[in-house]
């Protein structure tokens, strides 16, 4: 085995390790934290440690949620000096929807991804959505977070629609910089837009798909398995594209607002007066 491990250049204790599966409270915590982030994203550990204490009556240190906040990929929202650059070979691309009208489907799509909490361990979604009609146009899911998973949302989204945006949105998270990402684009003459560091509002409608889809299915579920949490998502996309009216968008569904057009909109059927002496 020593001879092996040094042609390997490994230790020799790795092969001994037996990974250790979360604990229960850590399932636990990772959910509670992942619905204080919704709703508050400026809560640092220190406040956190308090907060869970006084409403959840769980005694846990800072060293311990600072592990987990960076195995959810959480970052507290504050104002930071400019101490850090990205990477020389990322490049980030200017935002481009500062008084952009969005008129028509289309036009812009944003994409991002956010993390899942499940009942053993956790996953991640990625969406790609038009801006115009919030109508989600493709939609993967991971236990990993690479670009991979992006792709494939990207990829959905094109076959959907059969044509590429004007623009496309997003972070300037890792996956969005990466090459795989930007070629994709790039490829077919899409203009690539990025939020500004700490600019959530930037990307403002997915990040409100976020609290729905969170509040409204994963939270009430708790998915075991990530297999399980593609099916929920395929049904509750399908959901909200085709059946959940919105408020913003007259009362119509995306899927409504996304294939309608200005000159060749259909009209809606007259709604039948029902005598209710006849019945």
């Amino acid at each position: 085995m020593r001879k092996q491990c040094e042609l390997l250049g490994v230790a020799r204790s790795t092969l001994s390790y037996e990974p250790v599966e979360a604990s229960a409270q850590d399932a636990l915590i990772l959910r509670i934290m992942d619905e204080l982030y919704l709703r508050d994203p400026c809560l640092g550990t220190r406040r956190l440690v308090e907060v869970l204490r006084r409403d959840h009556g769980l005694e846990v240190n800072r060293k311990r949620l600072q592990r987990l906040r960076r195995q959810m990929g959480h970052q507290t929202l504050w104002c930071k000096p400019r101490t850090s650059q990205p990477a020389p070979q990322s490049k980030v691309y200017p935002y481009l929807l500062r008084e952009l009208m969005v008129e028509r489907p289309n036009q812009v799509w944003c994409s991002d991804i956010t993390y899942v909490p499940m009942a053993r361990g956790q996953a991640y979604l990625c969406v790609v959505m038009d801006w115009h009609s919030r109508m989600v146009l493709g939609w993967a899911v991971s236990n990993t977070m690479g670009v991979e998973l992006c792709l494939e949302a990207l990829q959905m989204a094109f076959k959907s629609q059969g044509q590429a945006p004007q623009i496309c949105n997003t972070d300037q998270g890792s996956q969005f910089t990466s090459e795989g990402w930007t070629q994709a684009l790039l490829q077919r003459g899409v203009q690539i837009s990025m939020d500004g560091r700490g600019r959530w509002m930037d990307n403002v409608f997915i990040e409100r798909l976020w609290r729905s889809v969170k509040y409204e299915d994963i939270y009430l579920k708790e998915y075991a398995t990530v297999q399980a949490l593609g099916h929920g998502m395929r049904q509750w996309f399908e959901h909200y594209n085709h059946w959940r009216p919105h408020q913003a968008l007259g009362n119509q569904t995306p899927a409504e607002v996304h294939g309608a057009s200005p000159w060749n909109k259909p009209a809606k059927p007259p709604i039948q007066q029902v005598d209710k002496m006849a019945a």
